[in-house]
Parts: structure tokens; C-alpha cells; sequence
């Protein structure tokens, strides 16, 4: 008996245990019963927390990735209790139904880097405590009923990424914000109001960021600031300021009645000038010249690296589309999903500039329901004859890959031509790399970004190149935006047809040497080895954050292992860049061999992008089972790439 007793306690004494080494259960059970009065979430005693709906990472037992959404939770966040998950990285409980206060106990949660709370009823004032995690880089309160101030605090966040408040019912100024991290910013429907400061961070930020604050003015919303009032807009700051005397106010009100008769005589003048206009190139329709460029975005913005579809909205919203002539055709939409907007919605649409390349400018289309797509604008629409456009375009329309941005409509009609395709808010990877430096000096991302980064763009390369023997034709960091996880999503793809065949335009010098050399002529079609060396060089920009600014096989030959590595360790002695440890320059020293096969100058000794594939694969597995699984990277964006939870594209 004896033996069977101790048999007994020791199954209790290893039970009790692990309890013991679970805490993250006990507090998880008793922030149910203050969340979930309705019991929806199916959490039970004596089970291993990590297993858990909602529980989406542990480490070493500890949950570091809590996302319970959509469950209609209608309690209260206990504050205390969640206190005690003090390992927790990702937090969100957004999309439920909460309409109490958000605790101020966040001040030990110190490993917390993003924050969900949005699409709630949460009452009450900005946690103040949030503004005392250094790790902190992702807030998103946006759909709720707070209230109050944004506390001035919040500048000292030094990684702070996103930042969400829209919706709400802040008030007062906007913190001067201006952290080099800071990529994206929402505060719009909130009762905000003052200068927008200019910072920098605050700068590059557009009128969507800020709109209906009624009181707020600046430069990024297009009003300036009166000193003696409420904010004006730039026609109507050119009148005098108010005064309490008969005299400035009859002078007022002169000046307001000769304003007003000349810009009655501007439209006049403008009407006439526009209908005269129209009246002549009606009577010149017949003519043999080409029409005029019927779609122009009116005072468009141009920026310095073009860009393959996607944006953080750093742009103005303006102009609109317009096509001119009778006959407009129509847009025709591929693949197997029909989208919920005309070519009517298209034609009414404000656009932005997003950049402009050898293909045809990118444009930023809001449609007035506020749905926004990406529309490329095919610079010679003469090529190729319209048959063989509309079938190349029927077979990029089929191509349906999480890694690739989907083409979704075309239009066609005389001389012009348009490829329309889904918006990527969270902008290019060129972007993610090298911030606002129009050199394209960045910092290099750490080991697991990288290899993070080369699985998700050899996998779209892969399929685009199993796909009826496609071929990319243009890959560079600028044609590769990000989705709503972060993953990498190739844009801009099987283009290289669409080009005039006789044109000699070099490319510039921002893509030139993401090309192969055999395809450095612009007359020369690329075939799939040229996508394997660009797919290097981008490797390669990736490990240095250098952009190819120069022909790098042939300036350093077979010293660019010995040139990457001496770039990464200037980045190390600054506190950037590689961990220093092993395991990192083990799989940066994989990573780099990969490149350097890609970027052979010989186009047969390249190996194939599944043999491309299979090596990255095979070094994140390694790299995954050798390395501590507490080792998230240090580097700048990793964090955001890999842990963020799902958000929907356009709103989050």
C-alpha cells in the first residue's frame, strides 16, 4: 500500500505544480469573470492556459499573446488582475461590446508592445499609465466613447509606430509628437482643436489623419491658424481680423462685399474659359492627333521614390479623375470576385500621386463611399494591341496569392488604359527600410525580419513564376507593400510587356541595378533568372539598408560578403542591426549565400526560385530550433511584422 500511497501524492504533488508554474491560469480565469458575465469564453480549470482560445503565444508558460475578439464580451477589464500578466507583448480586446472605463494599471505590464481596445463602448479618460512603457509601439482606442485630453505624456513613448484614436470625444491640442518611429497617426472625429504641431513625425501626416476636428488648424489640414480666433481657411484669412468699432466694422464688411464680387467674377471667367476650351476640342475630335491625356490628378503631389501601390496617406487628397470623349468603355473586372464600385465611383473618385515609373504613374483613388483602391495609369496605351492587353490582363487577374496584390479591374478605351488594384495602408517595403531617407540610407533589420521578409517574397515569386511561366519583370523594394499582417506582397508584376517595344528610356537609377545585366538594355525582356537577381539584390538591401545605389557585383565582386558584414557591424557598434549573437551570424551567414547565388552574373548558374525557396525554409527552421524561443528580434521592425494580431485593411 505504501508504494501505491506515495504513487498518489506524488501525482497530486506534480499536479499541484503545475498549477504553481501557470500562473497565467488562475489569472486568466478570474479576468474572465469580470470580462465575460455571459460565459462565452470557453476557458476551463485545470487545463493549460496556452492551449486557450485567445491565448496565441506563451513563453515558458507565461502568456505573451492575448487576442480575444469579436466574443460580444460585455463586463469590465479588472485592472489588478491584469496587472499580473506582466509577460504580455500583445494585448486585444477589441470588437467586443465594453462600455466601462479602461483601467490605469497598465504601468506593469512593462513588456506590453501593442494594444487593442478599438470597437468598443470604453468610457473615461486615455490611460495615462500606457505613456510609462518604453516598449510600447502600437495603440489603437479607435470607436469608442473616450474622453478628455491625449495626455502630453505620450511624447515620451520612444518606439510609438501606430497610434489610433480616431472616433472618440478627445479634446484639447494634439501632444507635439514627434518620435522617428511614429509611422502611422489617426485622430480624426474626435473635438480636438489648435495648432497641429509641426513636428516632423506630425508633418508627414495628411488631412485624413486629423479630419472633423472642427477647431483644429495647420499646415497638414490646409488652415491656418488665426491668432485671435477659431481657424481660417486661406481665403478668408486674407480679410482683416475683427474689431468692436463701427468703423472696422464697416470696413469689414466692404471688404467682404468686394471679395465676394471678385470671386463671383472668377467663376464667370473660369466658366467661360472652360466651356470655350471644351468647345475646342470638340471641333478638333477629328483630328489625326492623339486627344488629349484624359486622366490627370489636378495639382498632383509627386514623391521621390515611386511606388507600386500603397501608402500611409503621407500625400493631400486631390483632384479627381477624369475621362474625356463620349465613349467611355467600361471596367471590367477579373478573377473571381466582383468589387462593389462602378466606373462612375472611379470617374468621381479624388486622387493622389503616389508615384510615378517607367510603366506609368500610381495614384491613391478615395471614392466618395470612402472605399480607396490603387490605380495605375499605363504611360503608352498604344501597347500592346488591345487583344493581346485585355488577355494578359485576364491572366494577371487570375493570380490569387496571399503574397501578391491582386489585380481586381481594368479599363480600356481609346488611348488610355488602367489597372486597378487593392490599397495597402501600411505603404512599401522601401519604406519599412529606409523611413523618410530619400537616399535610401536605412538601418539593416535583424536576422528573423530578414528571413521573415525573403520566405513571404520567394513564395509570391515562386508562384508568380508557376503561373503559366510569368515573370515578375520589376522587383525592387518600392513594388513590394505590406499587407495587414506585415507580410510582404508583390505589386507591379508582368508589366514589362506593356511597354513600348521601341522606346530607349532608360530606367532610373533607383531601379537600374535592382536589374540583372542582362537586362539592363530596356529593350530586352527579362525571363525568370533576371527575377532571381533582383530577388538578391533585394536580399541584399535587406541584410545593409542600402539601397543598390551602384552595380554592386561589379564594384565589389566577391567582396560583398565582406562588404555586408562590415555594414552590419558599424550598425552593431551604434546599438542597431545584428544581435551579436551566434545564431545570428550563422543565419545572417545562410542568408547571405542565398543572395550571393541569386546575384550570379551568369544567368544559368542562378538557381530556380522553388531551390531559393526551399533554402530560406530550411534556414528559419534551423534557426527556429536552435535559437532560444524568447529570442524576438531587438531589430526596428520585426516586432511589428511578426507579432501584430490581424487588423482589417483599411480601418483598425
Amino acid at each position: 500500500m505504501a508504494p501505491i500511497l506515495l504513487l498518489i501524492f506524488h501525482i497530486i504533488f506534480i499536479t499541484s505544480m503545475a498549477d504553481i508554474e501557470n500562473p497565467d491560469a488562475t489569472t486568466l480565469l478570474a479576468l474572465k469573470t469580470a470580462i465575460d458575465p455571459q460565459n462565452k469564453l470557453p476557458w476551463r480549470k485545470g487545463s493549460d492556459p496556452c492551449t486557450w482560445e485567445g491565448v496565441k503565444e506563451c513563453m515558458r508558460g507565461r502568456v505573451t499573446k492575448l487576442v480575444v475578439e469579436n466574443y460580444g464580451l460585455t463586463g469590465h477589464i479588472d485592472g489588478n488582475t491584469l496587472a499580473r500578466l506582466d509577460q504580455l507583448r500583445v494585448l486585444s480586446f477589441k470588437s467586443n461590446n465594453i462600455s466601462t472605463q479602461i483601467p490605469n494599471n497598465f504601468s506593469k505590464l512593462i513588456n506590453l508592445k501593442s494594444l487593442y481596445l478599438n470597437n468598443n463602448h470604453f468610457t473615461g479618460k486615455f490611460p495615462n499609465s500606457l505613456t510609462s512603457l518604453h516598449r510600447l509601439k502600437t495603440i489603437v482606442l479607435s470607436n469608442n466613447n473616450l474622453s478628455g485630453e491625449i495626455p502630453p505624456s505620450i511624447v515620451n513613448l520612444p518606439r510609438l509606430y501606430l497610434l489610433y484614436l480616431e472616433n472618440n470625444k478627445f479634446v484639447g491640442q494634439i501632444p507635439e509628437l514627434n518620435q522617428t518611429s511614429l509611422k502611422f497617426l489617426n485622430v480624426s472625429g474626435n473635438l480636438l482643436s489648435g495648432q497641429i504641431p509641426s513636428t516632423s513625425a506630425l508633418l508627414q501626416f495628411n488631412s485624413s489623419s486629423f479630419k472633423s476636428n472642427t477647431h483644429l488648424c495647420g499646415p497638414q489640414i490646409g488652415l491656418e491658424c488665426n491668432p485671435n480666433g477659431p481657424a481660417m481657411s486661406p481665403a478668408l484669412s486674407m480679410l482683416p481680423p475683427p474689431t468692436t468699432t463701427h468703423h472696422h466694422r464697416k470696413t469689414k464688411i466692404i471688404a467682404i462685399a468686394i471679395s465676394g464680387g471678385v470671386l463671383i467674377l472668377m467663376i464667370i471667367c473660369l466658366s467661360l474659359a472652360f466651356f470655350l476650351r471644351k468647345r475646342r476640342r470638340q471641333r478638333t475630335t477629328v483630328s489625326k492627333e492623339p486627344p488629349p491625356q484624359p486622366m490627370e490628378a489636378t495639382a498632383e503631389r509627386e514623391k521621390g521614390e515611386p511606388s507600386g501601390g500603397g501608402g500611409s496617406g503621407g500625400g493631400e487628397r486631390k483632384g479627381g479623375f477624369s475621362w474625356e470623349g463620349e465613349k467611355l468603355g467600361k471596367l471590367v473586372f477579373v478573377g473571381d470576385e466582383t468589387m462593389n464600385y462602378t466606373l462612375e465611383d472611379l470617374l468621381k473618385a479624388s486622387a493622389e500621386t503616389l508615384g510615378r515609373g517607367s510603366i506609368g504613374s500610381t495614384y491613391k483613388a478615395v471614392m466618395e463611399s470612402g472605399y480607396i483602391v490603387t490605380v495605375k495609369r499605363l504611360k503608352d496605351a498604344r501597347y500592346p494591341k488591345m487583344e493581346e492587353f485585355r488577355a494578359q490582363v485576364e491572366v494577371l487577374g487570375r493570380l490569387n496569392h496571399p503574397n501578391v496584390v491582386p489585380l481586381r479591374a481594368y479599363f480600356q478605351a481609346r488611348e488610355e488604359r488602367l489597372l486597378v488594384f487593392d490599397y495597402f495602408p501600411n505603404g512599401s517595403l522601401f519604406s519599412l527600410i529606409h523611413g523618410n531617407r530619400p537616399s535610401g540610407g536605412g538601418k539593416p533589420l535583424h536576422w528573423t525580419s530578414c528571413l521573415k521578409i525573403a520566405e513571404d517574397l520567394a513564395t509570391g515569386l515562386l508562384y508568380i513564376h508557376q503561373n503559366s511561366g510569368l515573370v515578375h519583370g520589376n522587383l525592387k523594394s518600392s513594388n513590394v507593400l505590406l499587407g495587414s499582417d506585415f507580410e510582404s506582397c508583390l505589386t507591379d508584376y508582368g508589366l514589362h510587356s506593356f511597354r513600348n517595344p521601341e522606346s530607349t528610356e532608360e530606367p532610373s537609377a533607383a531601379s537600374l541595378f535592382y536589374r540583372a545585366p542582362e537586362c539592363r538594355d530596356p529593350r530586352r525582356l527579362p525571363l525568370q533568372p533576371a527575377d532571381v537577381y533582383s530577388f538578391g539584390v533585394l536580399l541584399l538591401e535587406l541584410m545593409t539598408g542600402k539601397t543598390p545605389f551602384q552595380d554592386l557585383v561589379q564594384e565589389h565582386g566577391t567582396d560583398i560578403p565582406k562588404w555586408v558584414r562590415s555594414v552590419r557591424e558599424e550598425e552593431t557598434e551604434s546599438g542597431e542591426g545584428s544581435s551579436g549573437n551566434e545564431t545570428s551570424e550563422e543565419k545572417l551567414s545562410a542568408l547571405l549565400n542565398i543572395a550571393m547565388a541569386c546575384v550570379d552574373v551568369v544567368p544559368d548558374n542562378r538557381p530556380q526560385m522553388k531551390e531559393v525557396l526551399k533554402m530560406i525554409r530550411d534556414t528559419r527552421a534551423e534557426a527556429q530550433a536552435s535559437s532560444n524561443s524568447s529570442d524576438h528580434s531587438p531589430g526596428r521592425w520585426s516586432d511589428t511584422v511578426q507579432s501584430l494580431p490581424r487588423e482589417e485593411q483599411l480601418s483598425i
